[in-house]
């Protein structure tokens, strides 16, 4: 987000850490907080009621907080309310906004508790799941399938074997109206950042022993400056070496991209 709407979502963020701190449950202001979002989306003119410029902050806080203080936790009401009174780019930003501090309390809530590496890796699970298996992805994008149907069917593929909150990530993420892995993708980066960590996805031609694991793990938080999380993809395409994407940077060491680039030379 950028401009005015950037500037909103530190100052949520700030508020939400806070919340949190004091002892606000992390599980409930989530749950909170995408009902809020979805609400928001749902009704075009509430969401610009509480997003005019023209009207007084106190007057949208004041709406959002008697529209929602009666079917939400009361942090997560708080927070609503603060995000009527700041100022957005577009009024679709405080849905957009809601919506990612609902992951970060999910989060930090698993992390409070020590799962949050299990989190990730169950996310980035489900993730390549959909995204190898073509049956599974077009299930879940089908547009005449319900979106309740949809979420029933991630809950049955996930139920006992992933964490709560895994679970209700992976079928919020059906529900939005953008591709699932896409979704999920989005929802591991802002865990990774909302616990400073960044995520490298790697792509090997066998899975990686622990020790190589660990190696590895260490040499890019060298690079990167901060922990990283490795997710690792074994994809017999690369042939041999390693794939590794960390954001926009990318270190290929890979015998397939070898190849190519001398297949590039020759034909050049």
């Amino acid at each position: 987000m950028q401009g005015s709407s950037g500037d909103s979502l530190t100052r949520l963020t700030t508020d939400l850490d806070s919340a949190l701190t004091s002892g606000a449950g992390g599980a409930a202001v989530s749950q909170g907080l995408f009902g809020a979002a979805d609400v928001l989306r749902d009704q075009p003119a509430l969401r610009r009621a509480v997003t005019d410029p023209s009207s007084a902050s106190d007057a949208r806080a004041g709406l959002a907080k008697s529209v929602f203080a009666s079917h939400l936790d009361p942090a997560a009401t708080d927070l609503v309310s603060t995000a009527a009174s700041l100022r957005w780019a577009a009024s679709g930003d405080v849905a957009n906004a809601l919506d990612k501090l609902g992951v970060v309390a999910l989060v930090k809530a698993a992390d409070a508790v020590g799962d949050g590496d299990r989190l990730e890796r169950e996310l980035f699970t489900f993730a390549s799941a959909v995204s190898e298996n073509p049956a599974l992805r077009d299930a879940l994008a089908d547009p005449a399938r319900t979106v309740a149907d949809k979420q029933a069917l991630v809950r049955s593929l996930l139920d006992g074997k992933a964490s709560a909150a895994a679970t209700q990530l992976a079928s919020r993420s059906v529900g939005l109206g953008r591709p699932v892995v896409n979704v999920v993708n989005h929802y591991i980066a802002v865990a990774a950042e909302a616990r400073n960590r960044a995520v490298a996805r790697v792509r090997v031609a066998r899975p990686l022993a622990d020790g190589e694991q660990a190696k590895l793990a260490d040499a890019l938080t060298v690079q990167a400056g901060r922990p990283v999380h490795l997710n690792v993809l074994v994809d017999p395409s690369v042939l041999g070496g390693i794939h590794v994407e960390i954001g926009d940077d990318v270190i290929d060491g890979t015998i397939s991209s070898r190849l190519d680039d001398a297949r590039r030379r020759l034909v050049g």
